[in-house]
């Protein structure tokens, strides 16, 4: 496999570079004095940034992109084997990398390189852990999975040996990684596009897991159902958190990190007692909602630990997080109705929006859900059902199909009477507009309106609050 290396830039050309990940892989090697070039569908903020920077981008994709003194090809789980300009670099033999094997190639340009991975809470953790070790002053090099306000976007390049990144299970994409710290927040079914099922799912997590060497530290959720198969034969160290001081986790044993005396304020804010091998330590309080926020800032609590990041630098760390786009992100206000965005789209995510949701000051919560691929509704639907039940009103979108094309045979509607079944409060429009006209009717002031799932449902909320 080609092998990036910092003190040897080369010409890097990506296919597909306006995406979050490629955008951000991409101003990190700029940064490093690499020749950068690429193609995209469309301009974006992400594009006009690394043309900023230096890159060259071009915006159709075609085989006359792959210009002379490319060195090396990247390209996104998005490009088929019949893209043009994909052919063009296996004509002319150019050595090529997916997106997830340059991101693991860049972690080995660093000394301590950290991959937060799980079903859920990626992108939130990795923004708690950046903020701490900011406000410790570790000045780490950062890639999220969304924009985070406090580095500007979703990429930081720093200047110490810290790397800090996200790592998706999806085809597998974080076996290609060489982390020194991993993280494991949970392991859920998802992706059954891909995977066969849970168990193999959890497999691939495993595999994670062995990837980390005999001087790394694998930091885990004690609550994920037999833990020990996951953590078994690894020769690395083994750090556990939890919520529960009276819950020992499916490993036997309590946590090492412990979450005690949860509460909420007026805004639905957590905050929480933490104990360390047993011993209490400091309140912590957080600007954002939901015990599952709290679980997600004990696994950045101990990855800081591990990096000698002081309490006061954690405290503050995650007291000045007040979350990253689409995820329990306010929009504003129309006619007293709160308008809040949220990308979940797994019913374990729906089911943690929607406890937050409840701690949040509202009259009626009206959650507008639109599924994310039809594979993921098909396989988790009663799963669907049972999480959308937990609101006061649910109005469901079409599905959005993404990267699929069959339906299965399955609707939004079909949710839609599936709640309706269980006496739940549903309703099935076809369209935004008709969405936004129902809702301009219906909701009334003190009422919280949430738009939840991972393709374009943000729009809805955006557009009422234009009218």
């Amino acid at each position: 496999m080609y092998k990036i290396n910092f003190k040897q830039p080369v010409h890097v050309h990506f296919i597909g570079i306006g995406g979050i990940s490629m955008s951000g892989l991409a101003e990190i090697l700029l940064k490093e004095d690499f020749r950068v070039s690429g193609s995209d569908n469309k301009e974006s903020a992400l594009t006009d940034r690394l043309e900023q920077l230096g890159a060259a981008i071009f915006y159709r994709q075609q085989a006359s992109n792959i210009i002379p003194g490319i060195d090396v090809v990247v390209y996104t789980a998005a490009i088929h084997e019949d893209n043009e300009e994909y052919q063009e670099a296996l004509r002319q033999n150019l050595p090529m990398l997916s997106r997830a094997e340059l991101l693991g190639q860049l972690m080995t340009n660093y000394k301590v390189p950290v991959a937060v991975s799980g079903t859920h809470g990626k992108t939130t953790t990795t923004s708690m852990l950046s903020h701490i070790l900011l406000a410790g002053n570790m000045d780490p090099t950062i890639s999220v999975g969304g924009i985070l306000k406090a580095i500007g976007g979703n990429i930081r390049v720093g200047g110490s040996e810290v790397f800090v990144t996200e790592a998706c299970e999806y085809t597998n994409s974080f076996l290609h990684f060489f982390p020194n710290i991993g993280i494991i927040l949970n392991i859920d079914a998802d992706h059954l596009d891909f995977f066969k099922d849970l168990d193999d799912i959890r497999n691939s997590f495993h595999k994670f897991a062995k990837l980390l060497p005999e001087n790394g530290t694998l930091i885990i959720n004690n609550s994920i159902p037999n833990l020990s198969e996951i953590t078994a034969d690894l020769s690395c160290k083994i750090i556990t958190y939890g919520n529960d001081t009276k819950n020992t986790g499916s490993g036997g044993y309590p946590p090492a990190y412990i979450a005690s005396n949860i509460s909420h304020n007026d805004l639905g804010e957590a905050s929480f007692d933490l104990y360390r091998q047993g011993n209490f330590v400091s309140r912590i309080n957080l600007s954002v909602n939901g015990d599952h926020n709290v679980s997600n800032a004990l696994a950045a609590i101990a990855a800081a630990d591990l990096l000698d990041v002081s309490v006061d630098a954690i405290k503050e760390g995650l007291r000045s997080f007040h979350g990253t786009d689409r995820r329990f992100e306010l929009k504003g206000m129309l006619n007293g109705v709160t308008i809040i965005d949220d990308y979940a789209h797994h019913p374990t995510e729906i089911q943690a929006s929607l406890a937050a949701a409840k701690n949040y000051p509202h009259r009626e919560i009206w959650c507008v859900f639109q599924p994310h691929t039809y594979t993921r509704t098909k396989a988790l639907f009663r799963e669907f059902v049972d999480a959308l039940c937990e609101t006061d009103h649910v109005v469901l979108a079409d599905i959005y199909a993404a990267r699929e094309t069959d339906t299965l045979g399955i609707s939004s509607k079909d949710i839609a009477d599936a709640l309706k079944e269980k006496g739940c409060d549903a309703y099935y429009f076809s369209s935004f507009q008709d969405i936004e006209d129902f809702c301009t009717r219906i909701c009334q002031k003190g009422d919280l309106l949430i738009t939840m799932g991972a393709g374009d449902v943000v729009n809805i909320g955006e557009d009422l609050l234009k009218r």
